[in-house]
């Protein structure tokens, strides 16, 4: 049996427990409360994850190539400021305005990956350069307040299809097109064999420096659309979005399976591991949990994916 053909089938084993751990929380969270099972807490869950779902996407491959990015989160305020600015105060269309914020976000994602490809720099200090760059950018943009956009953003995230938005059907669509690419491209095998060993990649005439840079470009751009996602469903641009989130994202790509230590991950595990996260917080809501619970049992679960993933990678040896 071939090594690919192995690594097809754990894989696919990984999937499905994910799966099972999702239905296994649904299950559990249908009997502990009476509200919980039922179509309307499915759709406002799933029409509450699509920023997480497209920031994962972009964090997949970061972590994929033995990176971090912990910029996002502020990224995505900073483009979510720009589209706000543009269409109130430059009067600006949306689709104007959308292209300003996914620019930010590619800009942002170029100075990280340039920075840590030039200078050899570990990507955990250069975005964490970049969450405080962009954050007090954003307050700069903002002048420190919420920009209400209302109607001629919110449309965006309308019910669009079985009470589903846009957004979130796009997201779907979005971690299709990721796992193709992640596992059926040149670029995605690039990534992924620079994870593993990016000397051996060099050694073998391979310049790993232009899809190092590509990646944190892809999560960037990755990070102002769901800036535009984030202000479609609030109707507005808000200085304080994002805080914390490149953590929340961040969690589930390491519970969807991908690799803290790079060269193995998926992208239809780091969705599961989105919905994961966002059943877990819904479940425990509904069942009365308060914040502190909620935060230590998350923090429980995410330990639990590491420890997880760091047995897979010692048996693997």
């Amino acid at each position: 049996m071939s090594g690919e053909w192995r690594a097809g089938l754990r894989n696919r084993g990984e999937l499905a427990g994910l799966a099972v751990v999702l239905a296994s929380l649904v299950a559990a969270f249908s009997l502990a409360t009476d509200r919980f099972f039922s179509t309307a807490t499915f759709r406002t869950i799933a029409n509450q994850v699509p920023e997480a779902v497209i920031v994962a996407v972009g964090l997949t491959f970061v972590l994929v190539i033995a990176g971090i990015d912990l910029s996002v989160g502020s990224v995505l305020a900073l483009a979510s400021a720009v589209l706000g600015v543009a269409m109130l105060r430059s009067g600006a269309g949306l689709l104007v305005g959308s292209l300003l914020a996914v620019l930010t976000g590619l800009a942002c994602g170029a100075v990280n990956g340039v920075l840590t490809v030039r200078f050899a720099i570990p990507s955990f200090i250069v975005t964490l350069g970049m969450l405080e760059i962009a954050r007090g950018a954003t307050y700069l943009v903002t002048r420190s307040q919420t920009q209400y956009v209302g109607a001629r953003v919110e449309g965006l995230a309308d019910d669009f299809l079985l009470g589903l938005s846009l957004p979130f059907l796009a997201s779907v669509g979005l971690v299709a097109l990721g796992q193709f690419v992640l596992s059926r491209t040149v670029f995605g095998r690039y990534a992924a064999a620079i994870g593993t060993n990016e000397e051996a990649v060099r050694l073998a005439g391979i310049d790993p420096r232009p899809v190092k840079v590509a990646v944190f470009m892809l999560a960037g751009a990755l990070a102002g659309i769901a800036g535009i996602v984030y202000t479609a469903r609030l109707g507005a641009a808000d200085p304080n979005a994002g805080i914390g989130f490149e953590l929340q994202a961040i969690a589930a790509v390491v519970v969807g399976g991908t690799s803290l230590m790079g060269g193995r991950g998926s992208v239809v595990g780091s969705f599961l591991g989105v919905l994961i996260i966002a059943v877990l917080g819904s479940g425990l809501a509904q069942a009365g949990a308060q914040e502190p619970t909620k935060r230590l049992v998350t923090g429980a679960v995410i330990v639990a994916a590491v420890v997880a993933d760091a047995l897979r990678r010692r048996q693997g040896a």
